[in-house]
């Protein structure tokens, strides 16, 4: 049994994309977030923080994006949505899962709060560099992984499509047809449906 705990319009939006591309059995259920004023998280949430996502499979708990990307990928290996151990790709593309993680991610809050990072203390950097990474990857390829959709797409793709054209995000050529190629996939569009619903 595969479960995600799930608030709609939420970073657990992109699981329901990846469940959707995984295309095994799965339910969702809803659960309440952790309050602002730090109240105490739903009981029915497995994530310690009272945050979401997060998954339950065969009673094993997972939460966190990148770990649920992961742990999904090498847990339904037909659906090929990450290298195995041992493929070349596999050692960059657990390096668009910790990057987005470790880098992105901060680098956007730290410009959404208008707090730049000391980068020679932090381990990110500002978001206009690492735009540039990103913008990289997608110059030579049409994901990060040249020719492979993964998890990482799932990751970054969710984040983009959502911010994208926003003062946290501007727009350009590549940024755009990245989030319509995306946007082009059916699991991406049942997926939207299924939260929206």
């Amino acid at each position: 049994m595969l479960t995600l705990y799930h608030a709609p319009k939420t970073r657990s939006s992109r699981i329901i994309w990846l469940l959707e591309e995984i295309g095994e059995p799965y339910e969702i259920k809803i659960v309440g977030l952790r309050r602002r004023d730090g109240g105490a998280p739903d009981p029915a949430n497995p994530h310690p923080h009272g945050k979401v996502p997060a998954i339950v499979h065969d009673g094993v708990p997972v939460y966190e994006s990148a770990a649920i990307c992961l742990y999904l990928s090498d847990a339904f290996p037909k659906a090929d949505l990450g290298p195995r151990i041992g493929d070349k790709n596999r050692g960059p593309y657990l390096t668009w899962l910790a990057y987005y993680t470790g880098v992105m991610e901060p680098a956007f809050l730290s410009k959404a709060l208008n707090f730049p990072p000391a980068t020679s203390q932090t381990g990110w950097a500002n978001a206009d560099e690492v735009m540039k990474v990103v913008a990289g990857a997608l110059d030579k390829g049409p994901y990060p992984l040249s020719d492979i959709f993964s998890t990482a797409d799932i990751l970054y793709g969710s984040s983009f499509i959502l911010f994208g054209g926003s003062p946290l995000l501007p727009a350009t050529p590549v940024l755009a047809a990245y989030c319509d190629r995306l946007k082009a996939r059916p699991a991406w569009q049942r997926a939207t449906a299924k939260d929206n619903g």
